[in-house]
């Protein structure tokens, strides 16, 4: 029986906004962010981080350098009593590096693809939460559904997608939201 989850974007929806983002001492947690996280956990959700990584291909930074970030989310996360269950990010960029065309780079719905088999989850009965209308273009893409945050670029990205597209203020309010939703 195939799963919920609750795909979050990283960049300006768990963490403040920082462009290309790479070392755990720059991290700084959107407030709220953790409690969102245990919240779904304790909910039963699958929780997945999708992130484009850009700086990868603009040699900015590694694949490694991205891993080693997201194992030091995974030890915050763990002290505060939770968790993640998968990271999948892109590393490409259309104009940059070796490969400038794949089906992972949001709004495509590689990353969310990839997660769904190797997590058994159920794209339909799924959230994508996000700071970007490339989030809303991969939830709508895998039919699950979206939310926009107004942390990160939000609040600009906002006349981006459709005004049916729910918008709220941060990722607590948008997990919150999804449990109110979801509950028996």
């Amino acid at each position: 029986m195939s799963r919920r989850a609750v795909f979050l974007d990283r960049d300006g929806t768990l963490n403040v906004e920082k462009e290309y983002l790479h070392r755990a001492e720059d991290w700084e947690w959107i407030p709220g962010a953790i409690e969102a996280i245990r919240l779904l956990n304790q909910a039963g959700f699958v929780v997945i981080v999708t992130t484009n990584q850009s700086g990868v291909a603009r040699g900015f930074y590694s694949e490694q350098a991205v891993r080693e970030l997201h194992a030091s989310v995974d030890r915050w996360l763990a002290a505060e009593g939770a968790h993640v269950d998968g990271y999948y990010y892109c590393p490409h960029h259309p104009q940059y590096g070796s490969v400038r065309d794949c089906d992972c780079r949001k709004p495509a719905p590689g990353l969310l693809l990839a997660a769904a088999r190797e997590h058994d989850i159920d794209l339909k009965n799924s959230y994508v939460v996000g700071d970007k209308a490339s989030d809303v273009g991969a939830a709508l893409a895998v039919g699950a559904t979206p939310i926009l945050v107004a942390t990160g670029y939000g609040k600009a990205e906002r006349a981006k997608v459709d005004a049916k597209v729910p918008f709220v203020a941060d990722v607590l309010a948008a997990v919150q939201r999804i449990v109110a939703q979801c509950a028996p």
